[in-house]
C-alpha cells in the first residue's frame, strides 16, 4: 500500500488508480465465482445478438446475451431479490470478457485480433428494450445512461449489452469470425450483423458453432467451404446413400457407373440450382412431398433389383429423373447455409454440388470392392442382390409410409390464377427446357459410349482359322 501511495504521489496517479479499479474489479469478480459457483443452472434456448462494424483504426463488437447465460457468477441483489445495479456494474466487463470475448476469434485477414480487447462500455438492460435493433440504436443505448438502482428487476429477466473495441489496421481489410457463444447454453441461436463501410448490411443467422465464418468470403474461399459441405452431406445423407447403394448392388464396374451418378448429380444440380433462386414452390407441403418422393425413389430402385430388370441404359435415365426430386431435397438442407455464401451464391451451390460429386465416387470406391468380395465369397450374386435390396426396400417403405403420413396433413389448395402464377408458371417452363437439354445431351453421351463399351469387350469376330488336314 505505501508503493501505491508513493506512486501516486510521484505523477502517475491515473496509471495507478486505472490499475487499482481494475485489479478491485477483478477481485470482486473472483469472489462473486467462488462465492456463486454452483449457482445458475445451463439455460436451454438463448438468443446472441451480435454487429460488427470496422471503422478506422477499430473493429467495434457489439453483443446482447440474456444475463443468465453468464454463469457461475452471483450478481450482488438488494431487497426481495432485486439485482443491485450499482454493485453489479464493476463486474460487468470482467464478466463480459470471461464469458463472451475469451469465445470469440476475430480475423483481420489471416491474422487473429488481440484475445482481450477492450472493454469501452457494458450495462445492463430489460428484455423488453428493443435497442438492438439497428447498430445506431445499440451504439446510443450502451453508451447511453444506466438503469437507476431502484428498477426492481431479478438477474434472470435481464440482458448484458457489452460494447468491445479491437485495434486493426484497416477497416477495409477482409474479417473472418469464429463465435463460440454456443457454450452459454443448451441451444444458441447467434444471430449476427456486419456493417462493412460503405456496403450493405450483410445477416447472417445460426444454431450452435458455425466454425470460421468469413463476413466478406472470396470466391474461391466460398467455393472451398461447400465442397466440403457438398462432401460431408452426401456421406450424413442415409437416404441418399440407400439410393446410390441400389445403384451400384446390380451393376459393379466403376467405369460403367461413373455416367450414372454423374447424370444423378446433373440432374440434381439443376433442381438445387432452381431452389436456390427462388424458382420451387413455397407452400408448406412441397418439402414432405420431396421427402415422400425420395423414399419412394429408394423403394422404385431396390424392387427393380429384385425384379432383375435393370440396364445401364434405362437405369442413367431413371437415375437423371429421381436426381430432380433429390435436388429439392439437398435445398431443404443447404437453406440455412447459403448465407455464407457471400456474393458468390452461383459458385457456391455448384462448389456444393462437386462436394456430393466427389462423396458419391468415394462410395462407389469403397463399395464397389466390397460388393465383389461378398458375392464371391458369401453368397451368389444373384441371392446376395435380392437380399441386400429387399432390406433396402423394406427401409425405404417404412420412410414412404411415415412421410406420406406427414404429407396427409397439409391441405393442398390450386393456385389462383393471376399474372404472377403466370409468370411463374414461365419460369418452371424454361427451367423444363433447360433440363430437357441437359437430359438429351448427357443421353446422347451415354448413348454413344453404352455402344462402345460392348464393342470393346466383344470377342474377335474374324475369319476362323484354317483347317489342317
Amino acid at each position: 500500500m505505501q508503493a501505491i501511495i508513493h506512486d501516486s504521489n510521484s505523477g502517475n496517479q491515473p496509471h495507478t488508480a486505472g490499475w487499482t479499479r481494475a485489479t478491485a474489479r477483478l477481485a470482486a469478480l473472483l469472489l462473486a465465482l467462488a462465492w456463486g459457483a454452483p449457482a445458475h443452472d445451463i439455460p436451454n434456448d438463448l438468443t446472441a445478438q451480435v454487429f460488427l462494424n470496422p471503422r478506422g483504426d477499430r473493429l467495434q463488437l457489439l453483443v446482447r446475451v440474456p444475463l443468465k447465460a453468464i454463469r457461475d457468477v452471483v450478481f450482488p441483489e438488494r431487497g426481495a431479490g432485486f439485482l443491485d445495479l450499482d454493485r453489479t456494474a464493476p463486474l460487468l466487463p470482467d464478466a463480459a470478457t470471461l464469458w463472451i470475448s475469451d469465445f470469440i476469434e476475430l480475423y483481420e485477414g489471416e491474422t487473429r485480433l488481440p484475445k482481450k480487447p477492450r472493454v469501452a462500455a457494458a450495462r445492463i438492460s430489460l428484455e423488453s428494450d428493443r435497442s438492438f435493433a439497428s447498430y445506431e440504436e445499440a451504439c446510443a443505448h450502451i453508451a447511453g445512461a444506466r438503469l437507476p438502482n431502484d428498477t426492481n428487476v431479478v438477474w434472470s429477466q435481464t440482458m448484458l449489452d457489452v460494447w468491445f473495441e479491437y485495434p486493426i489496421g484497416s477497416d477495409r481489410s477482409e474479417f473472418a469470425i469464429h463465435p463460440e457463444l454456443a457454450r452459454l447454453g443448451q441451444r444458441v441461436v447467434t444471430v449476427l450483423r456486419f456493417l462493412p463501410p460503405g456496403g450493405a448490411v450483410r445477416a447472417f443467422e445460426f444454431t450452435g458453432d458455425p466454425g470460421l465464418v468469413r463476413l466478406d468470403p472470396r470466391w474461391h474461399q466460398a467455393a472451398l467451404r461447400f465442397v466440403g459441405l457438398g462432401f460431408s452431406h452426401i456421406l450424413d445423407g442415409t437416404d441418399h446413400l440407400l439410393f446410390l447403394f441400389c445403384l451400384v448392388i446390380p451393376f459393379r464396374r466403376f467405369r460403367a457407373l461413373i455416367p450414372v451418378v454423374t447424370s444423378f448429380t446433373v440432374a440434381h444440380s439443376v433442381t438445387l440450382i432452381a431452389s436456390a433462386y427462388d424458382l420451387g414452390p413455397d407452400a408448406l407441403w412441397f418439402p414432405p412431398l420431396i421427402e415422400t418422393l425420395i423414399a419412394i425413389s429408394i423403394v422404385y430402385m431396390a424392387l427393380e433389383n429384385i425384379a432383375g430388370g435393370a440396364s445401364l441404359r434405362r437405369r442413367w435415365m431413371i437415375t437423371f429423373g429421381f436426381g430432380l426430386v433429390h435436388g429439392f431435397g439437398f435445398s431443404f438442407a443447404l437453406r440455412q447455409t447459403l448465407q455464407f455464401a457471400g456474393s458468390h451464391l452461383l459458385a457456391s451451390l455448384l462448389s456444393f454440388n462437386i462436394g456430393v460429386e466427389l462423396g458419391q465416387l468415394l462410395v462407389l470406391v469403397l463399395l464397389i470392392p466390397l460388393l465383389e468380395l461378398l458375392f464371391r465369397f458369401a453368397v451368389a450374386e444373384r441371392m446376395g442382390t435380392i437380399i441386400l435390396s429387399a432390406l433396402v426396400a423394406h427401409t425405404g417403405w417404412h420412410w414412404m409410409t411415415e412421410r406420406a403420413e406427414r404429407l396427409r396433413q397439409y391441405r393442398f389448395q390450386w393456385p389462383t390464377f393471376n399474372l404472377a402464377l403466370l409468370a411463374g408458371a414461365m419460369r418452371w417452363l424454361m427451367a423444363a427446357v433447360l433440363v430437357g437439354g441437359l437430359a438429351w445431351l448427357i443421353f446422347g453421351v451415354l448413348r454413344r459410349g453404352s455402344h462402345r463399351i460392348p464393342e470393346a469387350n466383344s470377342p474377335d469376330c474374324g475369319p476362323p482359322p484354317a483347317r489342317v488336314s
